[in-house]
């Protein structure tokens, strides 16, 4: 296994924040009030844990396509995500059983301050689509999708556009 996901980059606004704590019903202080976050000692709002979970949730979704559902979501926060910062989420397969469905994912999230998420997410699909884009060395750029059933059948197919370093 190991293959890898495509990253999502997610500016992180004070929007971001706020809606996502109101969303879940998260009426803390430091979810939406710099100056009381400030008197806490936090340099400025902070995302809470159930906007996180459910960003790390889509990110494994749209990874696996709209067929794709969540079994369990195992994280861990780390560095706050505060205004202005941006969250890059990425993910890596480390367990893939295509006769039941199933794939575990191994995601990070990373802001300018250090891994703001860590954790496995276990996912159920019946058919996946995964694109990944390689770069190798000499510049060519290769972009795949591949598309499996949950039986472990599929197909592979993909484009290729790039110039090649020893072309120039």
């Amino acid at each position: 296994m190991g293959t890898e996901l495509p990253p999502l980059e997610i500016p992180i606004t004070r929007t971001l924040i706020v809606a996502g704590a109101i969303a879940s019903r998260d009426y803390q202080d430091v979810h939406h009030d710099a100056e009381l976050a400030r008197q806490k000692g936090s340099p400025d709002i902070f995302m809470n844990i159930l906007t996180t979970n459910g960003l790390v949730g889509r990110y494994v979704t749209d990874c696996f396509g709209p067929t794709a559902e969540l079994r369990k979501v195992a994280i861990r926060l780390g560095a706050p995500n505060y205004p202005g910062d941006t969250m890059v989420l990425t993910g890596r397969i480390e367990e893939l059983d295509g006769e039941a469905g199933l794939a575990t994912v191994r995601v990070v999230g990373a802001n300018g301050i250090g891994n703001h998420v860590t954790g496995t997410v276990t996912v159920a699909f019946t058919e996946a689509t995964v694109t990944v884009t390689v770069t190798d060395t000499d510049t060519d750029t290769v972009t795949g999708t591949d598309t499996g059933t949950g039986t472990g059948t599929g197909t592979d197919t993909g484009t290729g556009t790039g110039t090649d370093g020893a072309d120039s």
